[in-house]
């Protein structure tokens, strides 16, 4: 019987170190639902999350749900949204743990920090939606609802439209993060990215108006922090590059 090679052998090993990764990080998004489940509970979670939707209708007002199962399920899966919310930091470190082996000692010194700052960013995107953009944008929409029209919005579509809304000012408050990167790694110098700052506003401004609603209060409350996150990724970058700048590099 033919032993593996190395190259083969070391691939194997991989895969079952990503495996292990994988589990880790899913138990840990386990735990998070269900001590989420115990407290505060999927149903006082789900009327956390529709808050800002009901504080916009008519006093007395109510979300209906048109599925049979929609008020078990649609409760669930905000309750795994917000486990994977709250356990992003462990995901991120075991993501770091996975690839920090392959690193050198300069290198580890700049993927610790960039996995805090993105669990960081990325929570801090979703509060930002939530607490400011929501209540903004659902009280814009009802101000042009005809009289005619009685505005009771279904779960299943609320949960997909907060879903979708959460993940893009997530993933837009990762600009500066992306920006360390771009830089650290030499993919671009920091000098051609102030080069640009005009087309990274320009392209902001067409990002938010293809991942938001039709309308101007959503579209600046996303543009505008990615155009001034952008502006502390080419402060930031700069110090990152320095501090993890490999000893020859600094010779």
């Amino acid at each position: 019987m033919t032993e593996p090679a190395a190259g083969e052998e070391t691939f194997i090993s991989h895969l079952v170190e990503l495996r292990d990764r994988l589990v880790k990080a899913s138990i840990g998004i386990a735990l998070a639902c269900a001590a989420l489940m115990l407290w505060p509970g999927p149903s006082e979670i789900y009327d956390l999350l529709a808050a800002p939707m009901i504080a916009s209708l008519p006093p007395g007002s109510k979300m209906i749900a048109t599925g049979v199962i929609s008020p078990f399920l649609v409760p669930m899966k905000v309750t795994l949204l917000l486990a994977f919310i709250v356990a992003l930091p462990w995901v991120f470190y075991q993501l770091w743990a996975f690839v920090a082996p392959g690193l050198y000692a300069h290198e580890k010194r700049l993927v610790l920090p960039l996995v805090i700052s993105s669990s960081v960013l990325f929570i801090a995107g979703v509060a930002f939606c939530y607490f400011f953009v929501f209540g903004r944008v659902f009280h814009f929409i009802g101000e042009f609802a005809p009289d005619s029209i009685a505005v009771t919005p279904d779960i299943e579509n609320y949960l997909d439209f907060v879903m979708s809304m959460c993940l893009a000012f997530g993933a837009a408050f990762e600009v500066p993060v992306v920006v360390v990167i771009l830089v650290r790694m030499g993919i671009v110098s920091i000098e051609k990215l102030r080069a640009v700052r005009s087309y990274v506003i320009v392209g902001a401004f067409v990002i938010a108006a293809i991942v938001t609603p039709p309308d101007v209060v959503s579209q600046l409350a996303l543009a505008i922090p990615m155009c001034l996150l952008y502006e502390l990724g080419l402060l930031v970058a700069p110090m990152f590059a320095r501090v993890t700048r490999a000893p020859e590099e600094t010779a």
